[in-house]
């Protein structure tokens, strides 16, 4: 580490403002072994150096992606497992997944649409109208 220069120690407040990512949530991520401290300070605070800066933008890069927080573990697992070739392949199944649960949930969004423009379709003169009862109101059958 010649010549390189490190930053000070970060508690997780400072990790936070410099992030974006609450204090809660940093918080979480040390207690699940995705970053690490670098030990604690002398009023027991966490530590965190420029590495953790890292960590968490990757996180987010990650959870940006579509990754849970269980799939960025797994990556996370096999990443420090030092199995370099299965790093690529394990992220590469896991975006696999994301983009399987982001089909589901569009093909859900395009049938909501679908039924949306069937339900206009077939109300269109109700929708228009400006006294209109809806779906059998027992108001209106009695003749209210």
């Amino acid at each position: 580490m010649r010549g390189e220069q490190r930053l000070p120690l970060m508690t997780v407040g400072e990790l936070s403002r410099r992030t974006g990512v609450s204090i809660k949530v940093l918080r979480q991520y040390t207690d699940w072994g995705l970053i690490y401290t670098a030990g604690r300070s002398a009023a027991n605070y966490r530590l965190f150096d420029s590495d953790a800066l890292w960590c968490v933008r990757w996180i987010g890069t990650l959870r940006g992606l579509g990754l849970t927080v269980a799939e960025v573990r797994e990556l996370t697992t096999a990443y420090l497992d030092g199995a370099g070739e299965s790093f690529g392949r394990s992220l590469e199944e896991l975006l696999g997944r994301s983009r399987e649960r982001l089909t589901q949930r569009i093909a859900a969004q395009q049938q909501m649409l679908r039924r949306i423009d069937e339900f206009e379709a077939e109300h269109q003169a109700d929708l228009a109208a400006s006294d209109v009862c809806w779906a059998g109101d027992p108001r209106c059958a009695a003749g209210a």
